[in-house]
């Protein structure tokens, strides 16, 4: 089975101002999120990297750019449509303070899955189509490379967390009691019964244990000894 790590891209000039960029274009990093995109490639540079599919969005290819860079190898690189932000449609652009006034916001926090943006997409039509896209680079990935492959998906919040939600067997209505910060990074190995979440939201810490491949087969009843790393010690992994 493959291992994706799910990177939401850097910090961004809309993100700083409190704006709804959705699927905007000419938002870029700013100074901090150009930062922490290079702190998040030089994290994956101790695992060499299969390949790195982005979001089309310009935050999302300068982080995978960083992530790229950081490689000693030359893992693919692509653009993957189905990863682009959620289309917010006539909330796009407008300022989150304004919006938190609209009685659509609090559906949006407890019931997402009831939601369609006003001339955009639903919440449940943006997770099907990022999980969908997800399991089919999984795969592609996998049948070139092998099961030990470890690629990288660059992508957006609400995208990243839909994403995880499905991994972890949640509800959509409940996907929002995950966080994924910019920049971070989230480990999802998916398994022919299902998928397993490594790591969620991470922002610092070793990831060298990943390229000693991840153990297959039936989850060790009562948690089993972890994932060994050179030196015998298990992974560490802050949040």
């Amino acid at each position: 089975m493959a291992t994706v790590l799910l990177v939401r891209h850097g910090r961004t000039t809309a993100n700083a101002t409190g704006m709804l960029a959705g699927r905007a274009p000419g938002v870029h990093l700013d100074d901090l999120g150009e930062d922490q995109a290079a702190r998040t490639g030089d994290r994956i540079a101790a695992v060499p990297v299969a390949a790195v599919v982005s979001s089309p969005l310009e935050r999302c290819a300068e982080t995978a750019r960083a992530i790229v860079e950081h490689q000693s190898g030359a893992p693919s690189s692509s653009v993957e449509p189905d990863l682009t932000e959620c289309d917010y449609g006539r909330w796009q652009g407008r300022p989150l303070s304004e919006l938190a006034a609209e009685d659509l916001w609090q559906v949006v926090q407890s019931h997402p899955s009831a939601v369609t943006f006003p001339g955009g997409e639903s919440m449940a039509g943006m997770q099907a189509r990022s999980v969908a896209a997800i399991r089919r680079h999984d795969a592609a990935v996998e049948s070139e490379h092998g099961p030990g492959a470890v690629w990288v998906a660059v992508s957006h919040g609400d995208i990243i967390k839909s994403v995880l939600a499905d991994a972890l067997g949640m509800h959509l209505d409940l996907f929002q009691r995950l966080e994924v910060g910019p920049a971070s990074v989230s480990i999802v190995s998916y398994g022919a019964s299902r998928p397993r979440v490594l790591a969620t939201n991470t922002a610092a810490g070793d990831l060298s244990w990943l390229a000693q491949g991840i153990p297959s087969g039936d989850a060790a009843v009562g948690g089993g000894a972890g994932t060994p790393t050179e030196g015998g010690r298990t992974p560490r992994i802050r949040t």
